[in-house]
């Protein structure tokens, strides 16, 4: 009995560090666009950035905050804290991505986003009245998992126009690297935790990081081949 104790109590010690360390590094990952809003806000235009991967993020976010709260799944109040962080992170990008958008690009983004928070609302609303236990679980877990993919596979259009452009101008290294950091960490903190619904679509950020970093590698040295007519994914 002695040993199942110590066994379970070093399992939920490695569970929390993974999941502080999955923290930390989305964090970092959801912060990573800084630099391109930066530019954005100095030019006061969004040029041939894209809005839809930071509205994607933020009902990502708001999903799998949901999912983490005590009354939808156990033990995963750490995936609510930075995913939380990651709303209002993303929230502020669509803001700032709306205000200097073109009218058109402006209202695209503006019905996207409402479409995100109309989505997230009615998801949060069925769980809530209309299921319990295990069947809410159940509901909001596909959902996050199904969003979380979503927002790991963003970067696949930048990945192939690497490999056609032999450059990595467009896919900055740091969002490549925490990409990879984030999914692993929180790929490990769903497998310690037994959550399918977190291990499964962090396992896809993971390996996407992974071969985003094996892509920079190979062309790290040639930055003039890319297209400035090709939007950039965040």
């Amino acid at each position: 009995m002695d040993m199942i104790t110590s066994s379970d109590t070093e399992i939920d010690v490695a569970h929390t560090l993974f999941g502080i360390l999955g923290n930390t590094t989305a964090l970092f990952l959801y912060l990573a666009p800084t630099i391109t809003f930066i530019r954005i806000v100095r030019n006061k235009s969004t040029e041939e950035f894209s809005g839809v991967p930071y509205v994607m993020t933020l009902l990502n976010c708001l999903l799998a905050t949901w999912y983490g709260l005590p009354f939808i799944s156990s033990n995963n109040i750490l995936l609510s804290t930075i995913n939380g962080t990651g709303a209002v992170i993303e929230s502020v990008f669509v803001i700032m991505f709306v205000i200097y958008a073109p009218r058109k690009v402006k209202t695209n983004i503006l019905a996207l986003f409402l479409l995100v928070l109309v989505s997230f609302t009615v998801i949060a609303v069925v769980s809530i009245v209309g299921l319990e236990g295990e069947t809410r679980k159940l509901f909001c877990g596909l959902a996050t998992t199904i969003f979380s993919i979503v927002m790991y596979a963003s970067p696949l259009a930048i990945m192939k126009l690497v490999i056609t452009t032999k450059s990595v101008e467009y896919m900055p290294f740091s969002l490549s690297l925490f990409c990879f950091l984030c999914g692993t960490s929180f790929c490990i903190f769903g497998l310690l935790g037994r959550d399918p619904f977190v291990a499964v679509p962090n396992g896809c950020g993971s390996v996407l990081g992974a071969l985003q970093l094996i892509l920079y590698c190979k062309y790290r040295n040639n930055t003039s081949g890319g297209s400035e007519r090709i939007p950039l994914i965040r």
